[in-house]
């Protein structure tokens, strides 16, 4: 079941993308596609309400690997 969640999100994202592709027909470059994929994902994860599950204890085992680099921003 939880790899079928995950195809799901995949598939949503990519069809968030082709959207805002499809919108515009031509590209000037390569990087004003770049914005416009990423302002798409921007977007769309702005709208994503579900919680993390088991954050805590993934943050706690963050914590104790990666001690150093993480208090600066905990």
């Amino acid at each position: 079941r939880k790899a079928i969640y995950t195809t799901n999100a995949i598939e949503s994202l990519n069809s968030v993308i082709r959207k805002a592709i499809k919108k515009r027909k031509l590209f000037p470059s390569d990087d004003s596609a770049r914005k416009v994929v990423y302002l798409a994902i921007d977007a769309a994860s702005k709208k994503w309400t579900m919680p993390i599950r088991n954050w805590k204890t993934a943050l706690n085992r963050f914590m104790i690997e990666f001690e150093d680099r993480l208090k600066d921003f905990i």
